[in-house]
C-alpha cells in the first residue's frame, strides 16, 4: 500500500522504516510546512515527492496517510484526509476531546475509510504474551505503570524556548505525551475505568511536566506515573492474589517476568522481537484495511474513546485546558 506522511520528526522516520521492513507499505510522499524541511526529509527517506501544500499531496493516488503532526493539529489533518477518502494512521493521541473523536469517527464512516490510533506498545508480541499471562496472577489487586523519561526538550524549556511537546498551544504535557501509553494499556487490559484522577506537577506555563494518574476499577486501582522532567528506573507491575507480572518498560516490553506466589519462582516470559516495534502496528493496520474488518475497527475506536475520555476528564479536573476547550 502506498502512503504519505504529515510530520517530519523522528517518529515519522521510525514509521517509514517499520513500513518498509514490514513489506506491507511503501512511502510515496511527505508534507511539511517548510520547503527546506520537506526537501531534506524526502531525500533522506527516499520519498518520490514532497509538498508544502497539503491539499496537493492529498490528490495523490495513495491508500493512507500517516499523521505525526503536533497533537493539537491531529483532528484538522485527519478530517482533511478523510475528506479525500484516505485511510488514516494517526499517532497518539488521535484527538484531544471525546467530542473531537466522535466527529472524526462519524466522518470516517460516512467516507468509508478507516482511522487508526498509533499505540505501538499494544501490538507487540510481548504485550500479547502479557495479556495471555494475566489470568495467572489471579484476582488483580493493584497495578503500577510508569513512563518517566527525561526529555532533552525540557532543557530547551528551561532556556526559555518552549517546545511543542511542553506547550498548551500544541496540547503537550507529560500526560498527553507519555501518560497516554500506560493509560491505553490499562484500558486495553481492564476496560473502561470507573474514575480517573490526575495529580500534576505544573511548569510555569501551566503545562504538566509530570504527574500521577489514579485509575479506579471495581476491585483495584491503577497508579500511573508519567514525567518528562525526570528519569525513572523502576519497573511496572501488575499485582494479583496468585502472583505478579513485572515489565521492564511499556513501549516496548523487552523483559516480562511472572512471579508465582505459591512456588516463589520467577519465570521470564518475554521473547525477542523486532527493534522496529512499530512494524507490528503497521501490519495490524494494513490487515484491517485489506480485510475490510469493520468489527476490529469499531473495537479499536471504542478503546480510543475510553482513553481520550479519561485524558480529558483528568486534565479538566486540574484546569489543564487547551485552545478551543
Amino acid at each position: 500500500m502506498k502512503f504519505s506522511t504529515i510530520g517530519t520528526s523522528w517518529i515519522t522516520e521510525s514509521f517509514i522504516k517499520a513500513a518498509k521492513h514490514s513489506g506491507k507499505a511503501s512511502l510515496s510522499s511527505i508534507y511539511s510546512r517548510s520547503e527546506e524541511t520537506a526537501k531534506e526529509f524526502a531525500d533522506k527517506n527516499q520519498a518520490d515527492n514532497w509538498y508544502t501544500d497539503l491539499d496537493l499531496m492529498l490528490e495523490e493516488d495513495t491508500e493512507f496517510i500517516y499523521i505525526a503532526s503536533p497533537n493539537s493539529m491531529h483532528v484538522e489533518h485527519i478530517l482533511k484526509c478523510i475528506e479525500n477518502k484516505k485511510h488514516v494512521f494517526c499517532e497518539k493521541p488521535m484527538a484531544i476531546t471525546e467530542e473531537q473523536l466522535n466527529v472524526v469517527t462519524i466522518q470516517a464512516k460516512k467516507q468509508g475509510v478507516f482511522i487508526f490510533e498509533g499505540y505501538r506498545h499494544l501490538f507487540t508480541p510481548n504485550y500479547q504474551t502479557l495479556k495471555d499471562a494475566l489470568p495467572q496472577v489471579g484476582q488483580v489487586r493493584s497495578v503500577l505503570l510508569q513512563y518517566i523519561q527525561y526529555s532533552s526538550r525540557y532543557d530547551m524549556y528551561k532556556q526559555g524556548n518552549v517546545p511543542n511537546i511542553l506547550s498548551k498551544e500544541f496540547a503537550g504535557g507529560a500526560l498527553m505525551d507519555l501518560g497516554v501509553y500506560p493509560l491505553s494499556m490499562a484500558v486495553d487490559l481492564f476496560g473502561e475505568p470507573k474514575e480517573v484522577d490526575y495529580f500534576p506537577v505544573l511548569l510555569s506555563n501551566g503545562i504538566d511536566g509530570s504527574g500521577t494518574l489514579i485509575v479506579t476499577y471495581e476491585d483495584f486501582n491503577v497508579t500511573i506515573m508519567c514525567s518528562k522532567i525526570a528519569q525513572g528506573t523502576i519497573s511496572s507491575e501488575i499485582h494479583g492474589e496468585k502472583g505478579t507480572l513485572t515489565m521492564d518498560h511499556l513501549a516496548p516490553i523487552q523483559s516480562l517476568e511472572l512471579y508465582d506466589l505459591k512456588s516463589k519462582e520467577t519465570q521470564e516470559l518475554a521473547k525477542p522481537q523486532s527493534d522496529l516495534d512499530m512494524v507490528y502496528e503497521v501490519e495490524a493496520f494494513v490487515k484491517m484495511i485489506e480485510e475490510n474488518d469493520n468489527a476490529y475497527h469499531d473495537w479499536l475506536l471504542e478503546r480510543s474513546r475510553h482513553v481520550v475520555s479519561g485524558l480529558e476528564k483528568a486534565r479538566k479536573k486540574q484546569g489543564i485546558l487547551f485552545p478551543g476547550e
